[in-house]
Order: C-alpha cells, then sequence, then structure tokens
C-alpha cells in the first residue's frame, strides 16, 4: 500500500523540477526571515538569485548542531511567534537544548510523512497502534501519535513506563502495530517473559523502531521474540522528528520524503557532496518547513544513500542503515569503534542477551575497550572452564570484526540496567 502515490511515486526529473522550486522558495525564505543564514550567505556571495535549481544547493552554506545551541532559543525561528503553535526540544545533555518551533502547516506535513511511513509499514485505518515513544519535549511521541490519528488508526498513547500495564493493554485491546525504541522492544520482551506470556498471547503484527541505531541481528532478536514484522523508522528532532525516513515490506534501505527533506551525502571531513552509493555524513536541507528550515543540516549520521527505483514502486531515494554517528564513533588505539559493530557480534551468539555497555579507559597511556555482556540464563554456568571458553570464542570474534583485542567481562543475567528510552553503551573514561 502506497499513502501518497503522487509523491511517493513521482518521477526522478519531477521530482527534482519540484525541490528545486522548494529549495528557491526556502532560500528567499531564511534569506529575508533569518538574519544568521543571512548573514552567511552573504559572506560567501550568494543570494537568493543564486539558487534556481537542486543543483545549486551546493552552494548554499552548512549548518550544525552548534549553529543551533549558539541561536538558543530562538535565533533560528523563521516564522513569527504569532504562527508558532508547538514547541518541542532535544534532551541538551551537552548544551543548551536545541529548541524546534512548528506552524500549523509543519504539523500537517509531519503527520502527512508519518503516514506515508505507517501505510508503507502495512498499518490500516483497522489496527489499533501503540505509541512507546516518550510524550513531551521530545519528538517521538507526538509525531508518530498525529500520524497514527491522520491515517485513520486508533492510537494508544501509552508512552513509556508500567511495562506490565501496557503488554496488557496490548492483549486485552488487540493492539497490532507499536512504535518504539528497539531497546523498549528488547524490554517489552524481557516482561513478556517474566510474566509467563509468550508472542502468541499478545497478537503484535508490526513494529516501528527508531530514536537509536539497531542492528539486522537485533531486527531478528525482536522479531523472534515479540512475532511480529519489524521495520525501521528515521527522523531528528532539528528536521521534524520521526518520518523523515521509512522502510517499507521490501526492507531494502528507507524512503526518505526527499519532497521535504533533501538529502545528501558528504565527506565529513572536506565537505564534499559524495555520489550515490558511497558511504558518508548524511545532510538534510528542509524544503518545506515554515517555523525552523534548516539548510544543509549536518545530521553526523553514517550512511549511504541508495539509488534507483525500488520493487515496492516508490521512486524516493533510499537511506542505508545508519552505521554509527560520527560523533559516536570511538578512535580507540587509531582504529574506528561503533558500538553497532559489537552489538552485531553479540546478537549473531546465541549465548548472550542484547544487553552490553562499552567501558573505554586509558592505561599507562595506552586505550583499552571493556565490552560488558550478559549471558543468558540457560547458558550461564559456575564452571569456570566453561564461561573463560565462551569469553575466548565472543574476543575471537570481537576482534576479526574491530581490528584491535577487548577485554569481555560476562555478566549474569539482568543485571546490566534496562532503559525504555534511549540506551546509553558506551562510557568513555578517557573524557573524565
Amino acid at each position: 500500500m502506497i499513502w501518497n502515490p503522487n509523491k511517493e511515486c513521482m518521477s526522478r526529473d519531477e521530482m527534482r523540477q519540484l525541490q528545486g522550486k522548494r529549495l528557491h522558495k526556502l532560500v528567499n525564505y531564511v534569506y529575508h526571515n533569518v538574519p544568521f543564514y543571512r548573514n552567511k550567505m552573504q559572506a560567501m556571495d550568494v543570494s537568493p538569485e543564486d539558487i534556481q535549481s537542486i543543483d545549486d544547493i551546493v552552494k548554499l552554506p552548512f549548518t550544525t548542531k552548534q549553529d543551533l545551541r549558539d541561536n538558543y532559543p530562538y535565533g533560528l525561528q523563521a516564522a513569527p511567534p504569532s504562527e508558532i503553535v508547538r514547541v518541542h526540544a532535544s534532551s541538551g545533555t551537552t548544551g543548551n537544548p536545541t529548541i524546534v518551533g512548528y506552524t500549523r502547516k509543519d504539523l500537517a506535513v509531519w503527520s502527512e510523512v508519518m503516514a506515508r511511513a505507517l501505510t508503507a509499514y502495512g498499518i490500516t485505518r483497522d489496527d489499533t497502534f501503540s505509541v512507546s515513544y516518550g510524550y513531551g519535549l521530545f519528538t517521538g511521541g507526538l509525531g508518530a501519535h498525529y500520524g497514527v490519528e491522520n491515517l485513520g488508526a486508533t492510537v494508544i498513547p501509552t508512552s513509556t513506563g508500567n511495562t506490565e500495564k501496557h503488554i496488557r493493554l496490548i492483549r486485552d485491546l488487540k493492539i497490532s502495530g507499536i512504535a518504539c525504541t528497539p531497546s523498549y522492544a528488547l524490554y517489552l520482551a524481557e516482561t513478556l517473559d517474566k510474566m509467563g506470556l509468550t508472542k502468541d498471547d499478545i497478537g503484535l503484527r508490526i513494529g516501528a523502531f527508531g530514536a537509536e541505531p539497531w542492528t539486522e541481528n537485533m531486527r531478528k532478536e525482536i522479531e523472534e521474540r515479540l512475532g511480529l514484522r519489524g521495520f525501521n523508522l528515521y527522523g531528528l528532532s532539528e528536521i521534524m522528528g520521526p518520518g523523515v525516513s521509512y522502510e517499507c515490506e521490501e526492507q531494502n534501505g528507507s524512503h526518505i520524503n526527499e519532497d521535504h527533506f533533501y538529502p545528501e551525502i558528504i565527506n565529513p571531513e572536506t565537505l564534499e557532496q559524495l555520489p550515490l552509493g558511497q558511504q558518508g555524513e548524511l545532510v538534510f536541507t528542509t524544503l518545506t518547513k515554515e517555523g525552523m528550515p534548516l539548510l544543509r543540516y549536518r545530521t553526523k549520521d553514517l550512511c549511504s544513500l541508495i539509488p534507483g527505483e525500488c520493487a515496492c514502486g516508490r521512486t524516493s531515494v533510499r537511506m542505508g542503515r545508519i552505521m554509527g554517528r560520527s560523533d559516536d564513533m570511538l578512535i580507540i588505539r587509531g582504529i574506528n569503534v561503533f558500538p553497532s559493530q559489537v552489538e552485531s557480534v553479540i546478537l549473531e551468539m546465541a549465548e548472550f542477551e542484547p544487553q552490553y555497555m562499552l567501558v573505554v579507559d586509558r592505561v599507562n597511556n595506552l586505550d583499552t575497550l571493556q565490552v560488558q555482556v550478559e549471558v543468558r540464563k540457560d547458558f550461564f554456568s559456575d564452571d569456570i572452564g566453561r564461561m573463560l571458553a565462551l569469553k575466548k570464542r565472543l574476543c575471537d570474534k570481537l576482534k576479526s570484526v574491530l581490528s584491535i583485542s577487548a577485554d569481555v567481562k560476562l555478566m549474569e543475567p539482568n543485571s546490566i540496567e534496562r532503559s525504555q528510552g534511549k540506551t546509553k553503551r558506551v562510557i568513555d573514561k578517557r573524557n573524565i
């Protein structure tokens, strides 16, 4: 099923023409309404008249997370306060939070792109859908909520917390779809086991998972334990929230709503645009946003763009799975290490729960990496020989993938703290 064939199946030439028109309008809008962008463009000797097609986007300045923080709270807002009907904000754990204002039109676009995503997953107006992202300043909860309503399905605003009650609601209200973080989906599965229930007791059919990186192996784990089909949902607060891109039934990359969000891949070092298929940093320009439009926003997410028409019939460009974030990448003894690499190894081994923590430290001027991982109850043993053999197997697999040695610490079941929101996987003591 396709929610909006007119846009999702548009020819590439038509899409590029539409993107060019919208980019020209956007640049004119921010030039006259956001002093930050006007000053940047004037310093580069660029005017709105220089932007006539989507190819001209390379003439425009980049925007970074630091720019948003430096202009806190409303310095990048383009619409007047009287037109802002909602404000969301990022956590701001490392500085000022990112404040994002939305106009009525922005919220309508958000509901539209989320409806496209949910339809691609197979959700219809006959479904009952649980939104288990956090509600509030975080964009996940309300973003998904209004998308479900726009589609016409029944929304259950469960948010996070009280997971046992949530499972009872899934069972009793015959909830067929759920949106949450992948780590919360696994927590849901653990709670289901503790309640003495199975996936057949709850009847979930579709899961929309996002807000944190997750691997293909984690998808298999979630699907097996919850009895559903899991789909990727991508978004970020600065651009819109969930719904920037979404998987279809082919699950071969996530379709970008590129009539609203124009994607680029750049080399994070040289800032040069990279060709389709090459991995680099993902950059977005909000082609239709009114409240806080952004030019060439550097997401720090590392992935590639997949060209070509999808077997589902959609023609929009797809983004590959996020390999990590350039600011999450750990450089250990000169080697680039992503938590997702460790996760993929752990999930390939039946002896381990998908619960782990990376502890990075520096001892005698040498970087060290410790991988703490929970052993499943069925495999945890007092037999030291068995545990040492299991530890060696994991150490060897990690070294072959990471190209560096890691110390493995086997943990008892349920000993690593669980999260109902975004999960923290790294403790870097080198920065303390």
